[in-house]
């Protein structure tokens, strides 16, 4: 058995940093393999946004780290995002979508006092139509949001809580402590 290989300390306080978060119920959260690729250190997270069991939104969180440092990155330490959600029609096809996805980020990074700097990344808006065999159910959007940011020190914690109030932005969840008049309607009918 090959002994375990020390990893460097800013990298070891990131992850922890990742790990100490407990997102809000509707967010699972998963630990999932990391490109290895992409930087000499990298660790990776999975979610999925659950709304009444049905999964509405998904996403993947990428450490990405290099004790050289990356002139691209303007530090040692760089997180990636994905995530994508299914919308309504109207609202997928909005022309201020991409704007607002942007918002969604910037605004949950500032909001958890989640510092960055070289923030990067593009807002996509799609539509799709089922003909043949696959017809029948209406139209669908979605978006997806790629991003990637160089977090300002090694405390990760707040940019995780940032991603999981972008994940609940992008699904449509309410702030949390607030009830979609929907749900109290259907919770007031039984």
């Amino acid at each position: 058995m090959a002994p375990p290989i020390a990893l460097p300390e800013t990298f070891a306080r990131a992850v922890a940093g990742l790990r100490s978060v407990t997102p809000r119920a509707e967010i699972a959260l998963e630990e999932v393999g990391a490109p290895q690729r992409l930087a000499p250190y990298a660790f990776a997270l999975s979610a999925a946004v659950l709304r009444e069991e049905d999964e509405v939104a998904t996403g993947r969180l990428i450490l990405l780290h290099d004790p050289a440092g990356h002139e691209a990155w303007q530090g040692t330490l760089r997180l990636v995002t994905y995530v994508t959600a299914e919308l309504e029609v109207d609202l997928a096809a909005d022309p201020l979508l991409p704007g607002v996805g942007w918002t969604w980020l910037v605004d949950a990074l500032e909001a958890h006092d989640a510092r960055y700097r070289a923030a990067g990344g593009t807002v996509t808006q799609t539509m799709s139509t089922r003909f043949g065999e696959l017809a029948g159910p209406p139209a669908a959007g979605d978006v997806e949001i790629r991003a990637s940011w160089t977090p300002l020190g090694d405390d990760l914690a707040p940019h995780l809580e940032a991603w999981c109030a972008l994940l609940a932005s992008t699904a449509g969840l309410p702030p949390p402590g607030v009830t979609a008049l929907s749900e109290r309607r259907s919770a007031g009918a039984a």
